[in-house]
């Protein structure tokens, strides 16, 4: 089922998501329909919170390319565990924020831990974009935005957009 994805600014996107203890079944389905959300929306990633959920859980696929085969990733209680010092600069866009894109700076190569949905632990090194995208996801289970990093004015900007698109999409 496609989930509705919150938009900034909602109070929701703000808090922080709680540690999963147990995988349900429940869990593993809204993993699979925050794919499908994700997918159809169209992004490369997607956290609990930004559909109404405060669970440490995001998704992600960051394979762009036409032809190449899809990598859709599942992962409960991510978190970073190592970053390097080389830093690397994108232009981020977020599914609760459409239309807008900042360049945000990173760290270009992160180590990541988490449960995948059978309950297995796992880690991998991520890189470039993939790097930037699950760093940008778990910013969220934090109650951050991409925009957190912009300077005031910028944010505010970026804010008043989204309080005018809100107001046109309750208008219609």
């Amino acid at each position: 089922m496609k989930r509705s994805i919150l938009l900034h600014p909602d109070p929701r996107l703000k808090k922080v998501a709680k540690p999963v203890a147990d995988l349900s079944d429940d869990l593993r389905l809204l993993a699979g329909d925050m794919l499908r959300t994700m997918y159809e929306a169209p992004g490369i990633g997607l956290a609990a919170p930004q559909v109404g959920v405060l669970d440490r859980l995001i998704v992600l696929d960051c394979v762009k390319e036409e032809g190449d085969k899809p990598r859709p990733l599942v992962m409960f209680n991510p978190q970073i565990v190592a970053g390097s010092d080389e830093l690397n600069t994108y232009e981020e866009g977020c599914l609760s924020l459409p239309d807008l894109y900042a360049d945000v700076t990173r760290p270009k190569v992160v180590d990541v831990e988490w449960v995948d949905r059978d309950g297995n632990p796992q880690s991998e090194t991520f890189d470039g974009l993939w790097a930037t995208c699950v760093q940008h996801e778990i910013d969220h289970l934090d109650g951050k935005l991409f925009i957190d990093y912009l300077k005031p004015l910028k944010r505010q900007m970026m804010t008043r957009k989204m309080v005018k698109l809100k107001r046109e999409l309750a208008r219609a």
